[in-house]
């Protein structure tokens, strides 16, 4: 499927994501700093989504607004039904828990533990059943990790390291899948595996994907780019 139809698809299956004038001001002593200054977003479901732009230009803030990590100042922002304005804490982690999944640029995997021991973490977590579903394991073999289950962190490469964090993220079928520059700290050749295992996951699972990324290459992948400055979205790609 071409990324245009991918798109197209998506559209057709109505949005996920939908913010209308958020902003968020953090307060740092005496002085208020705005962090987003009016962003309405629509993500459909079913999209690959890049959000660039450079350092301070709000787009983490906005990651972690989306995730439920960090309420708005002001503003409407709905995720997968839910509207996060109106939600105590407690129902934005419950949200949290069952509707997102989070890959960061550092693989955050208990060094003790296996790789499928890490895996399952999610799951207790969320407070589901420990034992993945049937489909899962056909994830695994799409991640390449299905040989790889039983080695510790330090066995692994980065590159494995970071598909054992995708297989975390996504164990629990999240509506959405947040990534905060996941090949940051990867190679090339790394970077390319794990931008195109995202990829799949979208095309044939049909997961929506939300990435931040400084890189315009890492950007190519998504269906279509957000670009961030200032705490505003200064252009769409």
């Amino acid at each position: 499927m071409s990324s245009t139809d991918a798109m197209r698809d998506a559209v057709r299956n109505g949005a996920i994501i939908e913010t209308e004038d958020l902003r968020k001001t953090y307060r740092v002593g005496n002085v208020d700093v705005p962090a987003l200054r009016g962003v309405d977003l629509t993500v459909p479901r079913g999209a690959f989504l890049a959000i660039v732009g450079p350092s301070g230009s709000g787009k983490s803030t906005l990651f972690h607004i989306i995730g439920s990590l960090t309420p708005p100042t002001a503003g409407k922002v709905r995720v997968a039904g839910h509207d996060l304005a109106a939600m105590t804490d407690a129902g934005r982690t419950r949200m949290r828990k069952r509707t997102v999944g989070f890959v960061f640029q550092k693989f955050n995997l208990l060094p003790n533990l296996t790789a499928r021991d890490n895996i399952a973490i999610a799951r207790h977590i969320a407070g589901t059943d420990p034992k993945p579903s049937a489909d899962f394991e056909e994830v695994l073999r799409l991640l390449g990790i299905d040989n790889r289950l039983d080695h510790k962190p330090n066995a692994l490469s980065g590159g494995e390291q970071q598909r054992v964090a995708i297989a975390r993220a996504i164990v629990n079928h999240p509506a959405i899948l947040l990534a905060d520059e996941p090949t940051g700290n990867l190679d090339t050749e790394n970077s390319k595996a794990v931008l195109e295992i995202l990829r799949d996951l979208n095309e044939r699972l049909g997961q929506t994907i939300l990435m931040i990324t400084h890189n315009p290459e890492a950007a190519a992948y998504g269906h279509y780019t957000v670009h961030m400055r200032d705490g505003k979205i200064v252009e769409k790609s």
